[in-house]
């Protein structure tokens, strides 16, 4: 049962049968001697995700076109996605049973091997299962890290290993798509594939010993363990096709699609409603509220940057190099973001700090397509874009840790896979609808997983009406911010 009021208390209580580090009486940090090697693990682990991530989406179109898939290219994306729904409540049951370490080195294995599928195939849906494969794999991994942090850390440390995950995409976000691209234009897209795996064993083996010691195991080694709950994973399973068929609709833009269309809905909807936190959809106090606002957060706020370099090099002429390094900035103020609500000062001013961030994600949404006119210079957005991804630092950041104080250990599994849930649901739904009015306006079409669109003879409308419904969006977000501490008793 989720626990009605935050802990208050300075230090959380270690997993049963875990051995106490210095950390927990002598107010050491997350480099800490008990934790540094958990940490560098752990950390190692997302940086490693991150670099896949961008460095993939560089090889992929080169990657599609030897295979001669390019009218399944698009299916490389939502193949990845599907699966890593079904992936994050199996990882949240997995985690709550018998601890995230198995989770963990399971997701991992499947990540590799996803890669190693897709590195090695002869045709275009050997490919694409290998994403499918990977994509499972990822959804296991981020939502046992996510129990690995509730689990292994004190409450106090808690916000820095998230401000840690943060930061660890800055670097990727810079080099994976030059490493990708000199890697695939010297040696060939598939070393792009097969070179990251191997890369799997250095942080697995710092972290999995570390989480054997600290975080194995059920929370309550005395309870029975429960058995698999089998109706949430049908639940998974219709979100996870219920999503897919959304995606082939958005992906198919033809009278037939409204099909898929209205039976992904079908299934979506009642799954999504019966498998996230009673009272998520009105905005119920506490826990609902954190996992609503994260959805919200990161489906009005990758929707609107999906579109700023398309908008950038149809509207001002921006080549697409320049028009991605207007949004280089935003990687280090997202770090630095997560960062301020990390700082032990800025506990008490949670709440209104994530209200903050809100209102700057709003802003920054609403200013971008102020360059739509002539007089406005280009450099707006990359300044505005700088000060919105300092606020999703303060928003994800502080949702993860609210996250970790509202579950008690038995449920932090499900419970973060709840949260990655909304916020993966809301990107592709967000990025949907503001497709669709993209290109009922004249802009053009819009895949479920990224923006295909060449921009030829887009109408500046066409963008308008994508950021500013995002910027309300997000505003809503700011509302409710304002309900995550939970009612009083």
């Amino acid at each position: 049962m989720t626990d009605p009021e935050p802990r208050d208390t300075d230090v959380a209580q270690p997993p049963a049968g875990a051995v106490p580090g210095p950390e927990e009486t002598d107010g050491g940090g997350v480099l800490g001697a008990a934790y540094r090697a958990l940490s560098i693990g752990i950390v190692s682990v997302v940086f490693l995700i991150a670099f896949e991530a961008t460095a993939v989406g560089t090889a992929m179109p080169v990657a599609a076109r030897e295979l001669h898939g390019i009218p399944r290219y698009a299916f490389a994306f939502s193949a990845y996605f599907t699966t890593s729904l079904f992936g994050m409540v199996v990882a949240g049951q997995w985690a709550d049973r018998r601890g995230p370490l198995g989770a963990l080195a399971g997701g991992m294995s499947a990540w590799a091997a996803g890669l190693l599928l897709s590195g090695t195939a002869g045709a275009m849906w050997v490919f694409v299962v290998g994403r499918a494969v990977q994509g499972l794999g990822g959804g296991l991994v981020i939502v046992a890290l996510y129990v690995v942090v509730s689990r292994a850390y004190p409450s106090r440390l808690q916000p820095a290993i998230m401000a840690a995950f943060a930061a660890s995409w800055v670097i990727p976000s810079v080099i994976g798509p030059l490493a990708s691209g000199t890697v695939t234009e010297q040696l060939g897209w598939r070393w792009v594939f097969l070179g990251i795996p191997a890369l799997v064993v250095v942080p697995l083996a710092l972290a999995l010993p570390a989480i054997r010691l600290r975080a194995s195991g059920p929370a309550d080694p005395g309870a029975p363990v429960p058995a698999f709950d089998r109706r949430r994973i049908r639940l998974a399973l219709g979100v996870s096709l219920g999503a897919g068929l959304l995606q082939y609709a958005g992906q198919d833009v033809r009278p037939l699609s409204v099909l898929p269309t209205a039976l992904g809905a079908v299934l979506l909807v009642p799954c999504v409603l019966g498998i996230l936190p009673k009272g998520t959809y009105r905005a119920a106090r506490g826990l609902p509220s954190v996992v609503l606002l994260r959805g919200i957060a990161a489906g009005s706020f990758i929707a609107a940057e999906s579109f700023v370099p398309l908008m950038l090099v149809t509207q001002r002429g921006l080549s697409p190099t320049l028009a991605g390094l207007s949004l280089a900035v935003g990687g280090a103020t997202w770090a630095l973001g997560s960062y301020a609500q990390s700082r032990p000062r800025a506990e008490p001013y949670r709440e209104p700090l994530v209200v903050l961030g809100m209102l700057l994600v709003a802003a920054a949404i609403a200013t971008a397509p102020t360059v739509l006119i002539d007089a406005v210079p280009v450099w707006i957005v990359g300044v505005a874009w700088g000060f919105g991804c300092f606020g999703m630092g303060l928003v994800i950041g502080s949702t993860s840790v609210l996250l970790f104080k509202l579950s008690a250990p038995e449920e932090a599994g499900t419970n973060s896979a709840a949260l990655q849930i909304s916020d993966a649901l809301s990107n592709v739904l967000l990025l949907a609808a503001g497709g669709a009015a993209f290109a009922a306006l004249g802009g053009g079409a819009v895949g479920a997983a990224h923006v295909v669109a060449d921009g030829t003879g887009s109408h500046p409308v066409a963008f308008a009406a994508v950021f500013l419904p995002m910027a309300g969006v997000a505003l809503v977000g700011a509302w409710v911010a304002t309900r995550l501490r939970p009612a009083k008793a």
